[in-house]
C-alpha cells in the first residue's frame, strides 16, 4: 500500500509560491486539508476538519505540516491514537505560547501540547524565523521526540523563501520515510 501525503497549510493557507503548493503538484500520492477560515483560525474548527480527513484515510500517512499547523497535529496527536498516521513533518512551528513572535489571532492554539509523539518525525526550522527562536524550537523537537534540523537562515520557510520544490525538505522527507521504515 502506498504511504500518502497530507499537506496542512498554516495561517492564510499556502500560496501558489509556497513549497507545499509545489509539493501537492509533484506528489501524486499527496491531498491537502482545506480550512474553512484560513484568515481567523479557530483551534476546534481546525481539529474537527483534520479528524474528519484522517478517519476517511485508508492508507499509511505522513502528515506534512508547515507553521501553525504543526501545533494543530501536536493537539490532534494529544487526543487521538488510533489513525493510519505514520510519520510528520512538522516545518517552521510557530510559537503559538509567545507573544513576542506570533499575532494574537492564533493564540488560541496555546498552549503547544508538549507530549511525545507516537509516531517518528522531524522538526525543521530556520536559523531566523521571525515565528520561532532556533532553541525554542529544538526544546520542542526534544519533548515531542522528534529529530531535530536547522536548515540555516531560510526566514520562515514559506513562499518569501523561494524554496519551489524545496529539494532539501524532500531529502528531509526521505529521512523520515527511512527512519518510519527502519522502525516497522
Amino acid at each position: 500500500m502506498e504511504t500518502k501525503l497530507l499537506i496542512l497549510a498554516g495561517l492564510g493557507d499556502s500560496g501558489e509560491k509556497h513549497w507545499q503548493s509545489y509539493w501537492l503538484r509533484k506528489f501524486k500520492n499527496s491531498s491537502k486539508l482545506v480550512q474553512t477560515n484560513w484568515e481567523q483560525p479557530i483551534l476546534e474548527d481546525w481539529l474537527s476538519n483534520l479528524t474528519e480527513a484522517i478517519s476517511k484515510i485508508d492508507s499509511p500517512t505522513i502528515l506534512v505540516a508547515h507553521s501553525l499547523a504543526v501545533s494543530m497535529v501536536l493537539h490532534w496527536a494529544e487526543a487521538n491514537t488510533n489513525s493510519n498516521i505514520i510519520g510528520a513533518l512538522l516545518v517552521a512551528p510557530a510559537d503559538v505560547d509567545s507573544s513576542e513572535h506570533t499575532p494574537e489571532i492564533i493564540w488560541n492554539f496555546s498552549p503547544i501540547p508538549t507530549g511525545k509523539l507516537r509516531f517518528p518525525s522531524i522538526v525543521i526550522t530556520s536559523a531566523n524565523d521571525p515565528y520561532i527562536s532556533t532553541v525554542r524550537a529544538e526544546y520542542l523537537a526534544k519533548i515531542w521526540g522528534s529529530d531535530f534540523i536547522n536548515i540555516g537562515k531560510k526566514g520562515h520557510i514559506n513562499s518569501d523563501s523561494n524554496l519551489e520544490f524545496w529539494e532539501e525538505g524532500q531529502l528531509i522527507l526521505e529521512q523520515l520515510i527511512n527512519k518510519i521504515n527502519s522502525d516497522s
